[in-house]
């Protein structure tokens, strides 16, 4: 065993206390994670959890099986709880005293069908007294990126059944995070999206970059990945609002009808231009409405290209009008994540007979909770099937605003 410094196992057992759980960790594994390689297969992590409250107290122990994600936040890793056989995935993060790590508490906040689930958490450190977070989420095996791929090297395109169910769930997970703990995801892309190849369930997941968003609170503008970013924050907007989310979820949309991004620019200025090139040249009040502050309008002139030339002839005229809603310069005219939920797009999801071409039923789609509250009763009543309103009985007028 790597030999662990008083200081740092003081500081994690008063980080565990403070969750009213007691942390036992095998640091065998950690170096090996920290590297990022595969030597870390077999390893096994053992934690310590209840003891609050008078519950019991229980230790878990989970042995890593592979790397299936890295990045600058640190690693993420498919593991197996030897308790249950259950897989999840565990997601390892340096702690810096440089940056704020809001995504352990804003996971705590969220449980939605179509957002990944924290299990629970536990600190580790290396050899080096470097401190790490550990998230222990469920386990989804496929991320919206790859099934891109997939089609992408048959030379195929998605489905368009498949685009509509990814895609509301999409919307429906952004309309409770936005509407519920009131989050931002500020990281929506198709690495970002998993889905149950079984089931067809969506799940929005990595809440590194994500914040609650307060009116008039500034914001970090250099967020959010390039192409799926909001012209907004290429406009240097620091109080912007979930919107960007929408413009994000619109580029996943054009991609998974394209089968490409829409927007592939190079670098800052040249993702400003691939927008410029699709939506034309943003006037005078677009840019105001982006940031107020932005005083430089020296743009050259392009007219915009009509949607229905960006996507193939075949295209039904009810996914371009979606993605022109979504895809607005000025942020308060695109569309919310509930509105587009009730979109015309997604009627064919709404059918009482609606099925995966496997045969197989959705994954659940209407069963809305508390993002509905104090919307209106029209959006509530174009939400809800009738069929699903008869089967359940309930009319979720109660949950729908005046």
């Amino acid at each position: 065993m790597f030999p662990i410094s008083k200081i740092w196992l003081k500081r994690i057992e008063e980080k565990a206390k403070k969750k009213g759980e007691k942390v036992r960790i095998n640091l065998e594994m950690s170096a090996s994670v920290v590297d990022g390689n595969d030597s870390l297969t077999g390893h096994i992590i053992s934690t310590t959890i209840g003891g609050k409250n008078g519950e019991p107290k229980q230790t878990i122990s989970y042995m890593a099986e592979r790397v299936v994600g890295t990045g600058s936040f640190g690693i993420v890793f498919q593991a197996k709880c030897l308790e249950t056989g259950e897989a999840v995935a565990i997601k390892k993060v340096l702690q810096d005293r440089r940056y704020k790590n809001r995504e352990l508490q804003l996971m705590r906040m969220m449980d939605h069908p179509n957002v990944i689930s924290l299990k629970h958490c536990f600190f580790s450190t290396t050899t080096s007294d470097e401190l790490f977070l550990n998230l222990v989420m469920e386990y989804v095996p496929e991320s919206m990126y790859r099934v891109l791929k997939f089609y992408s090297n048959a030379n195929q395109r998605m489905p368009l059944i498949y685009v509509k169910l990814y895609m509301y769930q999409i919307f429906r997970g952004l309309a409770y995070i936005h509407t519920v703990p009131g989050v931002c995801h500020r990281d929506l892309k198709p690495q970002n999206i998993l889905v149950d190849p079984l089931t067809h369930q969506v799940k929005i997941c990595d809440f590194g970059s994500a914040k609650v968003l307060v009116k008039g609170e500034g914001n970090i503008s250099y967020i959010c990945s390039r192409f799926y970013r909001a012209p907004e924050l290429i406009f240097g907007a620091t109080e912007y609002t979930t919107s960007i989310d929408i413009w994000s979820a619109g580029c996943v949309l054009a991609e998974l009808l394209l089968g490409q991004p829409l927007f592939p620019g190079e670098n800052a200025v040249d993702q400003l231009v691939e927008i410029i090139k699709v939506l034309g040249t943003p006037t005078r009040e677009e840019v105001r409405c982006m940031n107020p502050n932005y005083n430089d309008y020296r743009f050259p002139q392009v007219k915009a290209h009509p949607w229905h030339k960006i996507f193939h002839k075949k295209m039904p005229p009810e996914a371009i009008d979606l993605a022109s809603r979504l895809l607005q310069y000025s942020p308060s005219l695109r569309c919310t994540a509930l509105e587009a939920c009730a979109h015309p797009f997604f009627d064919e999801l709404r059918e009482p007979n609606a099925r995966l071409p496997t045969g197989r039923p959705f994954p659940p789609l209407f069963n809305f909770r508390q993002e509905l509250s104090g919307t209106s009763a029209e959006l509530v009543n174009k939400l809800i099937p009738d069929h699903v309103k008869r089967q359940i009985g309930l009319q979720y007028t109660h949950l729908a605003g005046p």
